[in-house]
């Protein structure tokens, strides 16, 4: 495997690196940043394009790093050591895996997201926190769901903590970034039923029929789902709170009701 070694703070391809940090640059250059083995492996898996991927073996933490970048060396990522300290400057993370890779972003338009059959959704309006949104993508990865999307968009899409916190599932899940108004036309066209958790209803979010088409939307982290939402779901639901504390964390609550979605439609096959 070929590489250049950098050792200096000064050479340009680092100082790019550390603009990619800020989102305003990521979308300027149309990459993002992936750190670390699984994120790496994951979006090799799932075809997310690779240009350039940095590592530092004094870092790694296995063996599985070298035979990873012979593989994208071969098919024409190029590889540059990074000396330890360069890339803790890099690095996100508190301890660094040794591998940071720039990556090409998808597009995420709601016409390109496949035509499903009975299809579960997750919306997420206005999340603001990267963990929550990368959390929601890995439930909704885990829960089987076909799409998640993300309307009135707050945080980066490809905001490092988000990638981080969805462990690659953004890779693996179709993503939709849009308005409201367009959300809600998209679901409305392919007769979807919008489902709203809410304490303002007797309804159980075990007493509905999630085997349906149905969109679970979930909402912003202080303010929960806006009235645009709230007023033309089809079904409303509660998640009893059985403690003293009377809400759940929006991605912990997306969490519960796409698993209870994905419970009744593995009954039903059976």
């Amino acid at each position: 495997m070929e590489y250049i070694t950098i050792t200096s703070a000064q050479n340009p391809a680092l100082k790019n690196l550390v603009k990619l940090r800020d989102r305003r640059t990521r979308d300027q250059q149309g990459v993002t940043l992936l750190e670390g083995y699984r994120e790496l492996t994951r979006a090799g898996e799932y075809g997310m394009k690779l240009l350039e991927v940095y590592f530092s073996p004094e870092h790694f933490l296995g063996s599985n790093e070298f035979p990873l970048l012979e593989s994208l060396a071969a098919s024409g990522v190029k590889v540059t050591r990074l000396a330890p300290h360069l890339l803790e400057k890099v690095s996100y993370r508190d301890r660094p895996e040794g591998l940071i890779a720039v990556a090409v972003m998808r597009r995420h338009d709601l016409s390109l997201l496949p035509e499903f059959e009975s299809p579960l959704f997750l919306v997420a309006e206005t999340i603001e926190k990267p963990g929550n949104l990368g959390s929601m993508l890995r439930s909704a990865d885990a829960a089987g769901a076909d799409a998640l999307i993300v309307c009135e968009k707050k945080t980066d899409l490809y905001n490092p903590n988000v990638i981080r916190a969805s462990t690659g599932a953004i890779f693996s899940v179709p993503v939709g970034v849009c308005d409201n108004e367009s959300a809600m036309a998209y679901l409305r066209e392919r007769n979807v039923k919008i489902l709203a958790a809410t304490p303002h209803t007797d309804f159980k979010y075990t007493d509905v029929d999630l085997t349906q088409p149905v969109a679970i939307v979930v909402g912003a982290e202080q303010t929960g789902l806006t009235d645009f939402w709230m007023d033309q779901a089809d079904l409303k639901v509660n998640i009893p709170m059985l403690g003293k504390i009377d809400s759940l964390n929006v991605a912990s609550a997306a969490t519960i009701l796409l698993y209870e979605a994905a419970r009744q439609r593995q009954f039903k096959k059976r």
